[in-house]
Order: structure tokens, then C-alpha cells, then sequence
């Protein structure tokens, strides 16, 4: 027996007879318990019967090792450690602390969103001498940069219908992951604000449609809207979809930065008529999604659908999206673009920092490249095979400031998406409560209730100031640079300190000379991989 065992039944023992007993009265003689004759000790009898009763619980029912050895005052340290996060977040962490999003990036995005003051008083609280630091080094002859410059052209030589993207752009986040009132003040952002809105692998629903926001429609392994009952792609229903005029492009999803190489299980229980509806599965039924696609397994077969997509969507701009892992797989996409003469008209760059509603631990801190030396190797290996012109590059993973926008541009990107912080934009407070439907903000939630906290106007309007500062803010920065267009940026405009001091990209990585990759002048770190990859199996 634990002393606190002890404890227990000692004071279980004294305490609950001396609570319960009766009182001789002074008055008339007769007996009445204790708690009558003095009505403020009521609340001592119930404390000691709920103390009996929660230790009797501990001893001999539950489950908890700690509770069965320290009956009741376990409990308050599971309290404690339930509430963990929330003291941790208001009252301990400093500044730069927290993860994913410190405060001081979750504080900018508020202030943007509200449009107030977001300077910083007396300095940086950042340690610019640490080793992986960022950092720019900016020109004497600051120039101006047109925002007209902030659009960009996506679409190749077989594409019939290009699109202007903005700079920032909504990434893929379904409903169902989100909120419908989320989801419809992310698009009215997005139509009033003049970028896009991809809509997740979860199908195009009504909230994505409700405001005629710019929509990319992403497919997922499981073809989510376009699918037949055992989940192949049905292009009759794909062909319907595509032809909204409010999608734009189309993106096939092969992985994500957050859970890549890993399928997807919607429970039937969460399979509502208006789920099973937009994503054209049964109601109430367990939906799987697989690690893989269905319709090809090869680099070859990625080429052979995306020229179906492009026949299908009337010749809209058909890219995909996927988190860089064995760098020889990418490589052998390539060699199927020069085999086929096909190549899709965009690459989305997702890294191993990217956000999801819920994902396995070793996956999500354990897989994947990140997005900044992922943009940098997708980049470099186009060149190198000479494909660079035709294929726009978008970088997602983790991006809340302008100048995470800058540094992924000058490392290849000729877009950036963000997801995380177009949430924190809505309301989003960082709980990391995002897999238990109880979103304490309404924006990843499916409980109706706690999704009417989000007023669709006032959260469009944030999302769009958010976005129109943080693009505001990367022109600031390349005119600081002294370019007056952002294509002008590169790899050797942004350092990083290594043991050796500050060195560029450049210097740090190996790039690749316009067409090595196809004369056999290939650089000694990408030989292994190119000779490696396959246009006909991923290996």
C-alpha cells in the first residue's frame, strides 16, 4: 500500500462517519446532522463523499497505473496535464518558442488580417548569429515594384486555357477538414481579393462555389467528385466538374508534406448525405483513400493522365502536387516529360513542414524533404533537362510572411500557397485541436455550432487584408534587394549562416547548368539519382 493509499483510507475512515454523524443540539435536546444545524459544512460533506466516491473509482475500476497507486490526487495532475498547452502557450512560451507558428509569425498575421500596426519595437528578438539562419542582403538602390508583376502566367504550350495566378494563393484544405462557413469566407476571399482557392482532395462543394472565388480543384488518391463506386476515376464526372468556369486548374495530388506516401480513412460515421454527395461515395459507409494512385503507377502513366486531364478540362492548366522524398522518383518524372513530350503546366512543391488535420507522428516529423531545399532540387533539375520554360513551379509547406514568400521565390517558386496561416487569418488560435471536431474557433470543425462562431464577412475581409499586406510586403522586400521585378530574384539573394559563415544557395548547393542533364554534363551530387530514375517505374 502507497502512502497515498494510506492517506486515503485514513481520511476516508475519519473524516466520512465525523461528516455524517448526528450533533446533540444545545437548543432542544434533539439529534440533527451536522450539516443541518451548520448548512455552510453541506459543502464539506459533499467534498468528502465525492473524494470517497473518486478514490473508490481509482482503486478498484480504472485503468491508470498513477491513479490505482495515488487514488484522487492523480487526477489533478491529469487536469494539469490536460490544460498543458493552454498554460504553456499564454503564460510561458516567449516570442519565438512555439511551434509550428511562434507568436510573433501568429501575432503578424492577426495584425495584417485586422489592419493595425504590425512594426516591432527595439529590435529582433531572433539570433542572427545561429547556424541555418536566413537572411537577405539588401541593395543601396532600392527600387519599386509594380504589383502588376505579382501575377503570373500558368499554363505550357499545350494548354488552351491559361490562367493568371496571384503571387498567394489559398491551399488545398477540404470541407470536411473545415468548417462550411470557413470554407465560404476562404472563397470570398479569395473572389474579392483576386487569388485562387484550391480546394482540397475533398471535391468541389457548394462553400467552395458560394462566392465565384478562382477554385483549383485538387484530385486526390481517391478522385474524390469524379469517381466511380469502387473508386476509379470516372471522366464523364470529371469532365462536368472541370468545366465550371470557376475552376481553373486542376492538380493530382500524389503526396503531401505533412503524411507522404500515406492513404487517407474517412469514417462512415462521418459520411453525412451532404459529404457522400460532393464526394460521390455512399452515405455512412467507410471510405478509404489509397497511398497510391489507381489509374497509373508509373512516371509514365503520370504523363498519360495528365494528357487526359487536359483533353477532358477542354485543355485547362493540369499540374500535381507532391512532397519530395527519393529524389531519383522525381527525376524519373522528368524522363517521362522528355520521353512523352508531355509536361504538365505546373509543379506544386509541398514540404515536410506542411500542416494537416491529422496525420501519424513519424510522418509527419520523420518524412519528406523540406520545401525550401525541395523548390531549390525541382528547380535545378528542370533546368537542367531543359524543361524550366514550360512548367510553372508553386511552392506550398509552411509560408506566413513576405519574406517566406521571397525565399521561396528566389529558390524557384513562381507561386506560393498557404494554409496555416490563411487559418490563423480566419480566427484559428493554434489549439492543435484540429483532429477532434472541436475547434474551440469553428474553422476545423464539422459541429454546426461551434462553425456559426465564423462570420463569413468579417473573415473573408481579414483573409484579404492578410494577403494583400503579406504580397505588399515581399515587393517591399525585392525593391529592397534593388530589383524592380521579382523575376529577377535567385538563389544567390538569400544566405543562410553555416559553420563556415553566411553563404548563398548557390554556394551552399550544387546548381545545375541549362541542359546538363541531357548532354551527360550532370554534376557529381545529382549522378547517382539521374542514373537511378526510370520513366517507367518509380524506384
Amino acid at each position: 500500500m502507497t502512502p497515498a493509499v494510506r492517506f486515503y483510507w485514513i481520511f476516508v475512515v475519519i473524516a466520512l462517519p465525523l461528516s455524517t454523524f448526528a450533533m446533540h443540539s444545545a437548543t432542544d435536546g434533539a439529534w440533527y446532522p451536522l450539516a443541518l444545524q451548520h448548512p455552510g459544512l453541506l459543502s464539506v460533506l459533499l467534498l468528502v463523499l465525492l473524494f470517497t466516491l473518486v478514490g473508490l473509482f481509482d482503486q478498484f475500476i480504472a485503468d491508470s497505473n498513477l491513479r490505482k497507486n495515488y487514488p484522487v490526487f492523480a487526477n489533478i495532475r491529469f487536469l494539469f496535464e490536460h490544460f498543458r498547452p493552454e498554460i504553456r502557450q499564454y503564460f510561458i512560451a516567449d516570442n519565438l518558442e512555439e511551434r509550428p507558428f511562434n507568436r510573433e509569425t501568429r501575432d503578424l498575421i492577426y495584425r495584417r488580417a485586422k489592419k493595425i500596426d504590425d512594426t516591432m519595437p527595439f529590435g529582433t528578438e531572433r539570433d542572427i548569429t545561429a547556424e541555418g539562419y536566413l537572411c537577405l542582403f539588401h541593395s543601396l538602390n532600392a527600387k519599386h515594384v509594380d504589383p502588376d508583376k505579382t501575377r503570373v502566367l500558368i499554363g505550357g504550350p499545350d494548354c488552351r486555357q491559361p490562367y493568371s495566378a496571384s503571387l498567394l494563393n489559398v491551399s488545398g484544405m477540404s470541407f470536411g477538414a473545415l468548417s462550411n462557413n470557413a470554407i465560404s469566407a476562404l472563397n470570398k476571399a479569395a473572389a474579392e481579393g483576386g487569388f485562387y482557392h484550391n480546394t482540397g482532395e475533398g471535391g468541389i462543394s457548394p462553400y467552395h462555389q458560394s462566392h465565384g472565388g478562382d477554385l483549383v480543384w485538387q484530385l486526390g488518391t481517391g478522385y474524390f467528385g469524379c469517381r466511380t463506386p469502387e473508386g476509379r476515376f470516372n471522366p464523364d464526372a470529371f469532365r462536368e466538374a472541370a468545366s465550371l468556369a470557376q475552376v481553373k486548374m486542376i492538380e493530382i495530388k500524389l503526396s503531401q508534406g505533412a503524411k507522404p506516401s500515406h492513404g487517407g480513412v474517412l469514417p462512415g460515421a462521418k459520411v453525412s448525405e451532404e459529404i457522400a454527395r460532393i464526394r460521390l461515395v455512399e452515405v455512412g459507409k467507410t471510405v478509404y483513400s489509397p497511398a497510391n494512385h489507381p489509374e497509373f503507377s508509373t512516371p509514365l502513366g503520370l504523363m498519360s493522365f495528365i494528357s487526359q486531364l487536359r483533353q477532358l478540362s477542354d485543355g485547362k492548366p493540369i499540374g500535381f502536387k507532391l512532397c519530395i522524398g527519393r529524389k531519383s522518383e522525381f527525376m524519373g518524372i522528368v524522363k517521362a516529360m522528355l520521353e512523352t513530350g508531355i509536361t504538365p503546366d505546373f509543379i506544386t512543391i509541398d514540404g515536410a513542414e506542411g500542416g494537416t488535420g491529422a496525420a501519424p507522428v513519424e510522418f509527419s516529423n520523420r518524412l519528406g524533404m523540406p520545401c525550401i531545399e525541395a523548390g531549390y532540387f525541382v528547380e535545378q533539375v528542370l533546368i537542367g533537362a531543359g524543361l524550366r520554360d514550360r512548367i510553372r513551379l508553386i511552392s506550398a509547406g509552411k509560408s506566413a510572411s513576405g519574406f517566406d514568400l521571397l525565399s521561396k521565390v528566389a529558390l524557384g517558386a513562381d507561386v506560393v500557397n498557404s494554409a496555416r496561416a490563411m487559418m490563423l487569418a480566419l480566427g484559428c488560435i493554434q489549439s492543435k485541436s484540429c483532429n477532434t471536431n472541436k475547434c474551440p474557433t469553428g474553422v476545423a470543425t464539422q459541429d454546426p455550432a461551434r462553425a456559426k462562431a465564423i462570420n463569413v464577412d468579417l473573415r473573408a475581409q481579414r483573409v484579404r487584408n492578410y494577403h494583400q499586406a503579406t504580397v505588399n510586403v515581399f515587393l517591399e522586400l525585392c525593391g529592397a534587394l534593388g530589383y524592380d521585378n521579382p523575376d529577377d530574384l535567385g538563389p544567390s539573394d538569400l544566405y543562410q549562416r553555416t559553420e563556415s559563415g553566411l553563404k548563398d544557395f548557390n554556394e551552399i548547393y550544387v546548381p545545375i547548368p541549362p541542359g546538363a542533364l541531357l548532354n551527360k554534363a550532370v554534376p557529381e551530387s545529382y549522378l547517382k539519382d539521374w542514373e537511378r530514375a526510370r520513366a517507367d517505374a518509380f524506384c
